[in-house]
């Protein structure tokens, strides 16, 4: 893991400060940026000896900078946990962008191996060892973040929602805040939602969200509601109420970046409120 100093570059798409890290893993043997970004006062003197809560996203690219983001359209991560932390909606809290692996991505995502996308050598099973004992630890030595699941989140979209369901199912009790954005639970033939019927120890909070035309026709669009259906009642046979999950499922929304942006408020709102 490299040990280089942050890069504050100034971009006009990125609100706050962001902080980018070269990143090297040695579970997979590749680079990538971890995206940094801190909330307001985090360098003011007064906050010096104060820890955050941390919110790590799969996906970083797409997060806070239309230059990266998929189709020039980003989260707007920034930009929304800027105002809502300034309107007191939300503690001040760090919000880690991890990077994809490009090529790899598809492989590091997913577990086991599958058709639909066809990938037969798998690395998924590796991504919470790298997450865990690669990207925390370099973090936590570089940043003042608090420990504990209450203060510890994670989350992603399509496959980038399925390795963190997957991360939180083989590392319970580590995170407490999860965010499953359009969860593409159809792969490995929905091995994941098998495996959460025998889950017990799910996070404090999850919100869960699904759009009704993401998958470009009708019975497929039907079939991943439905799916986000099934893991909402295996969640409400486990005991989380209102209170500790909240299930979006958005007429008319498609698969893509702007919607999952314009998601983004009320998730992160859910998520970290206190």
């Amino acid at each position: 893991m490299t040990a280089e100093a942050a890069q504050s570059v100034p971009n006009p798409s990125v609100v706050g400060d962001l902080r980018l890290h070269e990143f090297q893993s040695r579970i997979f043997n590749n680079q990538r940026l971890l995206r940094v970004w801190l909330p307001p006062a985090y360098d003011a003197p007064e906050n010096k000896d104060r820890h955050y809560p941390v919110f790590y996203l799969n996906d970083g690219q797409n997060l806070f900078d239309r230059g990266t983001a998929f189709g020039g359209v980003e989260w707007q991560v920034d930009e929304t946990a800027d105002r809502l932390i300034r309107e007191n909606k939300i503690p001040p809290l760090i919000i880690v962008g991890i990077d994809h692996a490009q090529k790899d991505r598809i492989r590091e995502f997913l577990a086991y191996r599958t058709m639909n996308p066809p990938v037969l050598r798998p690395q998924g099973k590796r991504y919470p060892e790298f997450l865990l004992n690669e990207v925390m630890p370099f973090l936590y030595h570089r940043y003042r973040i608090a420990r504990g699941p209450e203060n510890t989140g994670l989350g992603g979209s399509s496959l980038g929602a399925i390795v963190s369901l997957y991360t939180v199912i083989d590392r319970p009790g580590i995170f407490g805040r999860l965010l499953l954005e359009s969860p593409s639970l159809f792969v490995c033939n929905r091995r994941m939602l098998k495996y959460s019927h025998a889950f017990r120890q799910w996070p404090e909070r999850m919100f869960l969200a699904m759009g009704t035309k993401e998958a470009g026709r009708e019975d497929k669009d039907k079939q991943v509601v439905e799916d986000v259906r099934e893991l909402e009642r295996i969640l409400r046979r486990e005991g989380l109420r209102d209170d500790r999950l909240r299930v979006m499922i958005d007429e008319g929304a498609i698969h893509s970046e702007r919607e999952w942006a314009k998601r983004f408020p009320e998730a992160l709102t859910f998520l970290f409120a206190p």
